[in-house]
């Protein structure tokens, strides 16, 4: 005798898998941590303010303007040595995403322990047209007389 297939919602073929939960269910937030971990270690120990030890941005290296993700590396190699001033005086952006990073991670681990599926931020469309709009004015500023305050360090 043959068993029926359980059918997935509005005629999908594929059958609903099990979800893992616990320890089962940690591996690839895990992986993500881990790897969050690996490059905040190695840009603790391997210092971005020494010239040419991760090369240079190509943006600024092509046209001369930094670029947002500029004084990146170096904002993290400040914050993974406590410093939180100097790494936002390297890239205002930094401490923000990491935070986010974080929280991410944490939502996602908290969610596969109890088997539930990772979450991604559901942003409206008006919401990324002001992000794009602050990242360019943000971009524009760091690379005028007026925002000399916000070039890396």
């Amino acid at each position: 005798m043959r068993h029926a297939v359980p059918v997935a919602p509005y005629g999908d073929p594929r059958p609903e898998q099990p979800r893992h939960t616990g320890l089962r269910a940690m591996g690839w937030p895990l992986v993500a941590a881990g790897i969050g971990v690996g490059s905040a270690a190695l840009l603790h120990f391997r210092d971005p303010h020494s010239e040419g030890s991760y090369g240079i941005c190509p943006v600024y290296a092509l046209t001369g303007f930094y670029c947002p993700g500029c004084g990146g590396m170096r904002g993290m190699h400040n914050l993974t040595d406590g410093r939180i001033l100097d790494a936002i005086h390297s890239n205002l952006l930094v401490v923000p995403l990491v935070l986010a990073f974080v929280l991410w991670i944490g939502d996602w681990s908290i969610r596969a322990w109890r088997g539930e599926r990772m979450r991604l931020p559901r942003l409206r469309p008006i919401t990324m047209w002001v992000f794009f709009v602050l990242l360019i004015g943000y971009t524009v500023l760091r690379n005028t007389p007026w925002g000399t305050w916000l070039t890396p360090v």
